[in-house]
């Protein structure tokens, strides 16, 4: 029988609960499975409006929260994990872009400025709700208007919050600085994920 190990050489099993993940992204889940978590995917259809006058760290952990209350709350001994991740510049949040032309003025806008990534995380564990949320400073080059058009034609990115991935082209190629977490940006702050997750069996 194969036992998860920690890097440490920890047994991890009876320490984290199995998860379900309730995200469709793909960079998700790969951050679960580098992380060894055991979990299986759930979707649930969830209105992702929010009140006017939250700022943009509330409207994250808002979205994270309602995505959880999608559950019912006797889910047995796994957690239900939601996230949800915004960009924001000039406390502007930046959602998904809707068209082509709508991608390239995103990128534009933040081209040679520093914005915030802010991704909220809702825990759900036996009927007790744990939201927590990463905040990460991204810094742009100034980028040419050839290389936005370039990687919103070659890597479509209307599911995208802030229409970029900073695992693609554009992040390799245009940021000169991030302060915090790196996988926060791809859409899971993993070191904090992890250490909430570990949390729940204490």
């Amino acid at each position: 029988m194969h036992k998860k190990v920690s890097p440490i050489g920890g047994d991890l099993e009876g320490v984290i609960p199995p998860v379900i993940l309730a995200s469709k992204s793909p960079r998700r889940q790969e951050l679960l499975r580098l992380m060894d978590i055991d979990f299986r995917v759930v979707l649930k259809e969830v209105d992702e409006s929010f009140p006017d006058g939250l700022i943009p760290t509330e409207v994250a952990l808002h979205i994270a929260r309602k995505k959880a209350e999608a559950f019912d709350e006797t889910v047995g001994d796994e957690v239900v994990l939601t996230a949800d991740t915004i960009v924001c510049i000039d406390g502007l949040i930046l959602g998904k872009p809707e068209t082509r032309a709508h991608a390239i003025e995103m990128l534009q806008m933040l081209s040679g400025r520093v914005h915030q990534v802010i991704t909220g995380v809702c825990l759900l564990y036996k009927g007790r709700y744990n939201n927590f949320y990463d905040l990460t400073e991204v810094l742009f080059r100034k980028l040419s208007d050839a290389e936005i058009s370039n990687y919103v034609d070659k890597y479509q990115p209307l599911d995208k919050a802030g229409s970029y991935g900073i695992q693609e082209l554009i992040g390799l190629i245009g940021i000169e600085r991030i302060e915090g977490s790196y996988t926060n940006v791809v859409g899971l702050p993993t070191q904090k994920v992890y250490a909430q997750l570990r949390s729940l069996s204490k």
